[in-house]
């Protein structure tokens, strides 16, 4: 059984160079999801957050508000 890689807040910050603001803010948002929590309550997020927050940083080159992005996204979502 292989088992799934999950990353701490501070690993996605360094991979994405995100602040620890923001993703927590788009986690709040429903922009990303987190895999699950550590018995001491820290998020973790799996491989797909990666993708997803390169979306995100996409749509917003193209000035998508948060709100836009977010239905795009759960359209995306829907489709699969």
């Amino acid at each position: 059984m292989k088992r799934e890689k999950l990353f701490k807040m501070g690993e996605v910050m360094q991979y994405t160079g995100l602040s620890r603001q923001t993703i927590h803010n788009y986690t709040l948002a429903g922009l990303i999801n987190e895999a699950r929590r550590t018995a001491s309550g820290h998020r973790l997020y799996d491989e797909s957050v990666f993708d997803r927050l390169e979306q995100i940083k996409v749509l917003q080159t193209k000035n998508y508000t948060l709100f836009q992005i977010k239905k795009i996204l759960e359209q995306q979502q829907e489709k699969k």
